[in-house]
């Protein structure tokens, strides 16, 4: 009896300490995969390849996230895949079309010079760049050679509304009327970026339509500001390479609408 006692005794203390403590701790991590998904490898060799490695024959690689039960998803994928380095302007149905197609390029090609030791390149890939529940942040990138001085290389973005399943518009982010006031803080960091005074003509090194600066559409949402990125030949001359162009919610915040997928990174 007198063990009992104690040991009724001691699971009270136990308790107590307890007292006012959670059973289940609140999970604090914010980002979560909400969206299941799984990459895939499309690999095709020229019929010319032989054992040769792959650095030294046309060869077509492609690496993407295939999404479960995102349909609409995963056919932005696709287009943004198909549509990167578009024969004619035209973009193929499917990777598979694709891959295909710039087979059939190359082969069309060693036809017309068959002494070539030219080889094709086609390097794809779209990466998850970050996911929780409300976005899903993907990277597109891709490298292509088909003759020439040098192959032509793409990166874009695909900032996926997991709730409204659609890739998100700068309008969908920004309260209207924004477009003037966003230019005017973007041009301040580009040309803060660029070492160039607040007068300083933008004619002689840079491509932008009557030598205005201007954004594009080519942008990713992250945690803290939105990140634009303009391609090789965009704005600057090929050897320049990509500009990246980064605006911290800080500056803009007066511009956003409340309650959009951005909302959350907003303090």
């Amino acid at each position: 009896m007198k063990n009992l006692c104690v040991l009724i005794c001691i699971a009270v203390m136990l308790a107590s300490c307890q007292w006012g403590v959670p059973k289940n701790k609140p999970d604090n991590t914010p980002f979560k995969d909400t969206l299941k998904y799984s990459y895939q490898t499309i690999k095709q060799r020229a019929a010319d390849c032989g054992t040769k490695p792959d650095s030294a024959c046309t060869v077509v690689k492609i690496v993407y996230p295939l999404f479960d039960s995102a349909k609409t998803l995963n056919d932005t994928v696709t287009g943004k895949l198909t549509g990167m380095f578009a024969f004619e302007g035209k973009a193929d149905s499917s990777l598979q079309a694709l891959t295909k197609n710039f087979l059939k390029s190359y082969t069309d090609f060693r036809k017309t010079d068959p002494r070539s030791v030219m080889f094709f390149t086609l390097d794809d890939s779209v990466r998850v760049l970050r996911q929780d529940s409300s976005l899903t942040t993907l990277q597109v990138k891709g490298y292509s050679y088909t003759g020439g001085a040098h192959g032509g290389s793409f990166t874009g973005f695909v900032n996926w509304d997991t709730k409204a399943g659609k890739n998100l518009r700068l309008d969908d982010i920004f309260a209207p009327g924004y477009q003037d006031k966003l230019k005017a803080v973007a041009e301040r960091i580009f040309r803060k970026n660029e070492k160039l005074s607040d007068t300083a003509s933008l004619k002689d090194n840079y491509f932008f339509k009557d030598d205005k600066f201007a954004l594009n559409n080519n942008f990713s949402v992250t945690p803290l500001g939105i990140k634009f990125l303009y391609n090789q030949y965009e704005i600057k001359p090929y050897a320049a390479g990509i500009t990246e162009l980064f605006i911290p919610y800080s500056q803009i915040k007066s511009l956003l609408q409340p309650n959009t997928v951005v909302s959350q990174y907003i303090k």
